[in-house]
C-alpha cells in the first residue's frame, strides 16, 4: 500500500491577490500547511503538485488575450514569476518535510498532475513522469486537497481513480472557483468513484 497526501496548485497566483485568485485561497494554504504537519507520518510521501508555465509562450493556446475561463486564461503560473511559487507556507512545508514536487503545463495546457513531471523541466535536466511513478506503486491510496476544486483538484482525483488509485477528495482543505457548483461537483466525483470527507476524518483514503 502506498498512501499519499496530494497537495493540489497552492500556488500564489492562485489565491487571494493572484492573477487568477480563488476567495479561501490563503485559508486553504494555512489549514494544508496545519494539517500536512500534524499527519505526515500518516502517508508514505507527500506530492506537491505546481502549474508550471513556459515564459515567452501561449502555453499551447492555455493563455489569451480574452480569455474564456474555461479552456484558455489569462496569463499565470509562469516559471520563474512570484506568481508561479508555492503560497509561502506550502514551500516553506516542502523545506520542513520530505515532498515530491511536481510540476505541470510547461508549454501546455494541463490540469492534472498526473501530465505532470517529477523535476524541472525548465532546466533541460532529467525529469520523470509523475503518472509512471504512481504506476510503478501498488495499491496507491491518495487523498487530494489544493486548489481548485472544480479544476485541477478533479482532474488529478479522476486521473489517479483512472490509474488504479483509491482516492478521497478533502473538501475542506480545497476551495473552488466556482462555489456555488461544489455540490454538483462532488456528486459528480462520487459517481466516479472518488470518496469526499474532511481532514478530521483523518484516516487516509479509507
Amino acid at each position: 500500500m502506498t498512501r499519499l497526501l496530494m497537495i493540489v496548485d497552492v500556488q500564489n497566483d492562485f489565491c487571494e491577490g493572484g492573477a487568477l485568485g480563488i476567495e479561501g485561497g490563503h485559508t486553504v494554504a494555512e489549514h494544508i500547511d496545519r494539517y500536512a504537519r500534524a499527519h505526515a507520518d500518516d502517508y508514505d510521501a507527500i506530492v506537491l503538485t505546481q502549474d508550471f508555465h513556459q515564459p515567452g509562450s501561449d502555453n499551447g493556446g492555455h493563455f489569451a488575450d480574452e480569455p474564456d475561463f474555461q479552456d484558455t486564461w489569462p496569463v499565470h503560473c509562469v516559471a520563474g514569476t512570484s506568481g508561479g511559487e508555492l503560497h509561502p507556507l506550502i514551500a516553506a512545508l516542502s523545506d520542513d518535510l520530505e515532498v515530491i514536487r511536481v510540476r505541470k503545463g510547461y508549454g501546455m495546457p494541463a490540469y492534472s498532475g498526473m501530465e505532470g513531471v517529477i523535476g524541472d523541466p525548465s532546466s533541460g535536466g532529467p525529469t520523470e513522469s509523475f503518472a509512471e511513478w504512481v504506476a510503478e506503486h501498488e495499491d496507491v491510496q491518495a487523498d487530494v486537497t489544493g486548489l481548485a476544486l472544480d479544476f485541477c483538484v478533479q482532474a488529478t482525483a479522476r486521473d489517479l481513480v483512472a490509474a488504479g488509485a483509491r482516492v478521497r477528495v478533502l473538501t475542506d482543505l480545497s476551495a473552488a472557483v466556482h462555489p456555488a457548483a461544489s455540490a454538483e461537483l462532488l456528486e459528480d466525483l462520487e459517481r466516479h468513484g472518488i470518496l469526499t470527507g474532511t481532514s478530521d476524518q483523518n484516516t487516509p483514503s479509507a
